[in-house]
């Protein structure tokens, strides 16, 4: 099937997933983390691309990030897999590529599911029993959105600016959000959503985006064998 082209407006959010080579480890040591995150927050100055949240895991990444222009996300991801993988290469004396061959992305109805998707994204150690709690995990956006901790990388988003008046008010209001689970419904859209680089929204949202890029925005459903080749990837790759 071809692959749809991806989904970009400049001033609405996307989740996005960047996976280790053949899910291998893309971090070694803390100093790399540190050197994925300067790198990146460079890149994403540089190309007029927000940060709104992120986890570094071992063999992957997920970002929540907002591009200013069309070319905005591409130009960064493209910066950072250059910078960071020749670091990588250089420190441990090896040679090829460390990420997959396309980063993941999708575009997020913000006014439901952007905080929503942030807590997804900060709760991936959780879901893969790193930590007891988000906060306990020191490579997310987490300590800054319910802490208050410094984090020079991240710019908050609208939404999550109007949980408060005060950055106290704000930081309470996102942190009661996770005493709650998130409903598979929701947990559905945001896998099925960027794995298949579509949209994290409802109908009416997909419809909007659809008259806006005046093309098809949704892939095509089809039935058939749940055990089918294409069934088994898109599975394998729902792991947080």
């Amino acid at each position: 099937m071809a692959r749809l082209p991806r989904i970009v407006i400049p001033g609405q959010p996307l989740h996005v997933i960047q996976r280790g080579n053949n899910r291998q480890a893309t971090f070694f040591a803390e100093a790399d983390y540190h050197k994925y995150l300067e790198t990146l927050n460079e890149a994403a100055r540089e190309n007029g691309c927000l940060i709104h949240a992120y986890v570094l895991m071992t063999n992957h990444v997920h970002l929540l990030v907002m591009p200013l222009q069309q070319d905005s996300l591409s130009l960064t991801m493209q910066a950072v897999g250059r910078k960071y993988v020749r670091y990588i290469n250089g420190i441990y004396h090896r040679s090829g590529t460390l990420w997959e061959g396309r980063y993941k992305s999708a575009i997020i109805d913000s006014d439901r599911y952007l905080l929503t998707c942030s807590r997804y994204i900060e709760l991936n150690p959780i879901r893969a029993n790193m930590v007891p709690t988000p906060g306990a995990y020191r490579w997310s956006s987490y300590r800054f959105n319910a802490c208050g901790c410094r984090n020079d990388y991240l710019t908050p988003h609208q939404c999550y600016i109007e949980l408060g008046q005060s950055n106290r008010e704000r930081q309470q209001a996102y942190s009661s959000l996770f005493s709650a689970h998130i409903d598979e419904n929701a947990l559905s859209l945001i896998r099925d959503g960027t794995q298949q680089g579509t949209v994290i929204g409802g109908s009416h949202f997909q419809d909007e985006i659809t008259t806006m890029l005046e093309r098809r925005v949704m892939k095509h459903k089809h039935g058939g064998d749940r055990k089918s080749e294409a069934f088994k990837e898109i599975s394998s790759d729902l792991t947080p």
